[in-house]
């Protein structure tokens, strides 16, 4: 049975961190919150979290898309490749902030995801809950966005409905609030011009 553990974004209770990072230290399969929608978030480089995650989404490990949430843009040589200087000029401006960059992956990638994955997107949250996990772990998470079952909202804001809805399925819902209705904008970056595949949070008018 998951349980609900609330972190206030100004002073994080150390020991429900502790709790936090120990769930994702095991393996474990939690929910996050971040500057935009809540997502589902397991350690990168755990096998088992990942393929929890994937059933979770309903997706089978070797087709999935899922993006790494990073603290900042210092493990970016490690998982990205062929990145121009324009371009990391431009992520460094937007980062931290609600955008997901699709870049060319590194042959590091496919040994950390089931499958041949060649992009990986990458996210830096404008989120005080969200960086204090991600600078405690010392990690990246593997994450993807908590969808909602209703018609008109995409996605559920709720920690406690979250909770409620997926208990089966993961560990831990972390609270930190009611979250956004809108996702990150997301830029493929992995062609000559970043190409706009999804409109969220993130403004586009200034990107260039």
């Amino acid at each position: 049975m998951a349980r609900l553990v609330k972190l206030h974004d100004e002073n994080p209770d150390p020991r429900k961190v502790r709790q936090v990072l120990e769930v994702l230290n095991q393996n474990g399969l939690i929910v996050c919150p971040t500057d935009t929608v809540y997502s589902f978030a397991t350690k990168l480089g755990s096998s088992k979290g990942f393929d929890r995650l994937s059933k979770a989404k309903g997706i089978k490990p070797n087709q999935a898309h899922f993006s790494l949430l990073c603290a900042d843009l210092s493990d970016l040589s490690k998982y990205a490749t062929h990145i121009g200087n324009p371009l990391f000029k431009m992520m460094k401006r937007k980062l931290p902030g609600p955008y997901t960059f699709v870049l060319p992956a590194s042959g590091e990638v496919p040994k950390l995801y089931k499958g041949k994955k060649r992009t990986i997107g990458i996210r830096v949250p404008q989120h005080a809950v969200a960086q204090h996990l991600l600078r405690e772990l010392g990690s990246p998470l593997v994450v993807s966005s908590v969808h909602d079952e209703d018609a008109v909202l995409e996605y559920t804001t709720d920690p406690e409905l979250i909770l409620e809805r997926y208990n089966h399925l993961v560990d831990l819902v972390v609270d930190g609030g009611i979250g956004h209705l809108e996702a990150s904008t997301v830029l493929d970056c992995t062609g000559s011009e970043p190409q706009v595949l999804r409109l969220g949070l993130g403004a586009i008018d200034d990107l260039w």
